[in-house]
């Protein structure tokens, strides 16, 4: 199949078509298209390859489109006047495939921007009329993402480029409701229009999953986020929309700011680093052990942990509270396993290696020192 994208370099058309290159090369089981050809179209690219883009495509996905011009008088002919000449192309060369556009949720509206999306859209459809040709018309609302453009026309990009940075932002009304679609929803649909699947909302196509919220809420996630790395929190995962912010947030990472550092707890026997904070999964640590050192010797009520030692040679010892039977587990970095710590088991970890002893440790609570329930007893 022979794919048409306008608008490539685009928020949408980047994405959209470094998914098209994964399925092209088999990376990518979103979808079982296969023997795909891009045809990626903008405004650097020679206008006179559109005529002969124009001639061989399957499909076309229409991208391209002015929203931040210098004069108003440019909507009508970014929006309008560009789709105008694609169609004109497609019917010189008798191409009826389906065209995608992407309109805006603006086109319902009174406005100079809404009015150009409306014209192209009546365009389109009267083209599909005309021609036989599939028109699938996308009212997109707001659409966040990787490879947005801050400072532009997306307050999400704008906030998420700014507040990684320690920038101010403005925000006028915090109580505005937001329709968002992630770009990742974005693209699958699209691609689901590829394959003849679109989702339908009578005339027009649309992206299935929608996020309803106030832009005071984004802020303050997108703060929270900022403030993770001091308080080893992370977003709360099971949140879709929270999950998504956060992955866009990430991508707007100044690129000297990937990593931040840990306050690591050394003596002479080794550090212990805690890495992440959870209110209802627990904490997550780091605990390196120097040669012939012993760790724990203590038992807990309700806290339980789980052990991995990622490198060198350990010993972990159990003893059931009240009982003389000692029960040992040998754990190497040469063969990953999980160790349990079970309630009621004073247990210790011994580094019986000549190297540090590197131990990934969970527990099911993060520490409290008000109520650490930790009690020294010996193995």
């Amino acid at each position: 199949m022979k794919v048409l994208i306008t608008g490539a370099k685009g928020f949408i058309g980047k994405n959209l078509i470094a998914e098209l290159e994964n399925i092209q090369s088999g990376k990518s089981r979103q979808s079982s298209l296969s023997s795909l050809t891009l045809y990626a179209y903008d405004m650097d690219t020679d206008p006179q390859l559109l005529d002969g883009f124009c001639a061989d495509c399957d499909f076309v996905f229409h991208l391209a489109g002015v929203n931040r011009p210098k004069e108003q008088s440019e909507f009508m002919q970014g929006n309008f006047g560009f789709t105008s000449a694609l169609l004109d192309t497609l019917k010189r060369h008798k191409n009826a495939c389906p065209v995608m556009l992407a309109s805006s949720t603006q086109a319902a509206l009174d406005n100079p921007y809404g009015h150009s999306k409306k014209a192209g859209e009546d365009l389109l459809f009267a083209y599909g009329r005309e021609t036989g040709a599939k028109p699938l018309v996308y009212r997109f609302p707001n659409v966040f993402g990787k490879w947005c453009r801050p400072n532009y026309n997306s307050a999400v990009a704008t906030f998420c480029h700014n507040i990684a940075r320690g920038l101010p932002i403005t925000v006028n009304d915090p109580a505005v409701q937001m329709t968002l679609v992630y770009i990742d929803d974005v693209v699958s649909e699209l691609i689901h229009a590829l394959e003849g699947k679109e989702t339908r909302d009578g005339d027009f196509c649309k992206v299935p999953v929608e996020h309803s919220v106030k832009l005071g809420e984004i802020v303050d996630l997108l703060h929270s986020f900022r403030e993770s790395r001091k308080t080893k929190s992370v977003p709360n995962m099971e949140n879709p929309f929270e999950k998504k912010l956060y992955s866009t947030y990430l991508s707007y990472l100044p690129e000297d700011q990937f990593s931040y550092p840990l306050k690591m707890n050394v003596d002479d026997r080794g550090s212990f680093t805690e890495i992440l904070r959870t209110p209802d999964r627990g904490q997550f640590s780091v605990n390196i052990s120097k040669p012939g050192i012993t760790k724990g010797n203590h038992w807990h009520h309700t806290k339980n942990e789980k052990f991995v030692v990622v490198k060198g040679e350990g010993l972990i010892r159990f003893r059931k509270v009240g009982s003389e039977e000692i029960v040992e587990y040998r754990v190497s970095g040469d063969k990953i396993e999980v160790v349990d710590i079970p309630t009621g088991y004073t247990h210790s970890i011994v580094n019986v290696g000549d190297t540090d002893l590197v131990t990934f440790m969970w527990c099911n609570e993060c520490f409290d020192p008000e109520k650490p329930d930790t009690y020294f007893l010996e193995v």
